[in-house]
């Protein structure tokens, strides 16, 4: 009982039946007390985003290029073209099937919200753009000097950083979640909403089956070989990732997977599984498009534009590659980048983590999964440059 209830889906569920209850039952002066405790612990999340951007892709850098290769950056661009064209797919179907949802703005029959008691504002050290660019520039110049001292702080900074996402953020998620619900169920909009949330979580499932398929697919053509080879060890995988809900933590499955299938080279199958398993999350980038575009039609009125869409899905990109493959590490560490690009308040921050912690399952399992495809091709492309180097 006490790990089933340690389980940070399940903790964010309950905050979500929860908070509609309360929300239902709350009269105005409860609703009043429950704005300032939502509206400061969103303050605490914000204020950590920049903390976190630097904090994983500045060592995540400098580590990389440690043991800089050819195979290493062949490994991190199909990483990033990974990443970007499932998240140009997540948001072709977004557009396309999202109108035909019938989704009534939630704005449109909210009630009133009174007045917040008090309102603390605990502003950023600095913007999540200028955390991303000091992160690529430090990582960089600590790798061209050698800088070994400064690239040891780098690694205790991110030990740290990983401390206080797993001390300050994860724990207060669920009454964050719980608070901002209560909001929603008070404004009467949310529920009626619930059938379109579990027609999303069914198209992401979906999209998810496709984009791992089309890549184990473009796999085995490349490397003529039949990509079953390698995707049929993947089942132990499947069902480890999908109750972790963390590609970091079946990685020793992975592992054990991908040492099963004679279709892969061993040394590269010993770099690249580790190396993806951090660095290739394509699943979460589908997942995070695809409910950004949902979220911004229920609580906005209108899906992102495409100019905007234009900028995030690459930032996006580059943001996972650094993201901690951990539980919903993928849109934490990208919180910030979907608050000043999109536009997202603390109400459609809440309701990403919500609905995308409920399905991050079906993502993780693609993240760690599709990583055997991205190896099949490595290991047929490191073949003829091993033997004309």
């Amino acid at each position: 009982m006490k790990k089933l209830l340690s389980n940070t889906t399940l903790k964010l569920f309950l905050a979500v039946i929860l908070g509609l209850l309360i929300g239902q039952i709350a009269n105005e002066e409860i609703i009043r007390i429950i704005l300032p405790l939502k509206h400061v612990l969103g303050q605490i999340i914000f204020f950590l985003v920049p903390i976190i951007v630097f904090g994983f892709i500045a060592p995540s850098i400098t580590r990389l290029k440690k043991n800089a290769s050819k195979l290493l950056g062949i490994s991190l661009l199909l990483a990033y073209l990974s990443s970007l064209g499932v998240a140009i797919f997540a948001a072709f179907v977004g557009y396309k099937s999202i109108p035909f949802l019938h989704i009534d703005t939630a704005t449109e029959s909210a009630r009133e919200i009174p007045a917040m008691l008090f309102r603390l504002d605990i502003p950023p050290l600095f913007s999540v753009m200028s955390a991303l660019v000091l992160a690529l520039m430090l990582g960089l110049a600590v790798t061209w000097t050698k800088s070994d001292k400064i690239e040891k702080a780098l690694y205790q900074f991110q030990d740290i950083v990983s401390s206080m996402v797993n001390r300050f953020l994860i724990p207060i998620l669920p009454f964050f979640i719980a608070a901002n619900f209560s909001v929603f169920s008070y404004e009467d909009t949310l529920v009626s909403q619930l059938p379109v949330f579990l027609t999303v979580v069914l198209i992401a499932f979906v999209c998810n089956i496709i984009w791992l398929a089309f890549l184990y697919g473009l796999a085995g053509a490349y490397s003529k070989k039949n990509p079953w080879r390698v995707l049929k060890h993947y089942g132990p995988v499947i069902l480890t990732a999908m109750g972790t809900q963390s590609s970091a933590a079946t990685l020793g499955v992975a592992i054990k997977a991908a040492k099963k299938s004679d279709a892969l080279d061993d040394d590269v199958r010993d770099f690249s599984i580790p190396l993806l398993a951090t660095t290739h999350l394509c699943g979460s980038v589908l997942d995070v498009v695809f409910l950004v575009i949902v979220i911004s039609q229920v609580l906005y009125g209108a899906l992102p534009s495409f100019e905007t869409m234009f900028v995030f899905i690459p930032l996006l990109g580059i943001f996972a590659i650094g993201a901690p493959g951990v539980p919903g590490g993928t849109v934490v560490a990208s919180l910030g980048l979907i608050q000043s690009v999109l536009g997202f308040d603390e109400a459609g921050t809440a309701l990403l983590l919500t609905v995308f912690a409920l399905q991050d399952s079906f993502g993780t399992a693609n993240n760690i999964t599709s990583d055997g495809a991205l190896t099949l091709f490595l290991s047929s492309y490191s073949k003829p440059h091993r033997a004309n180097p």
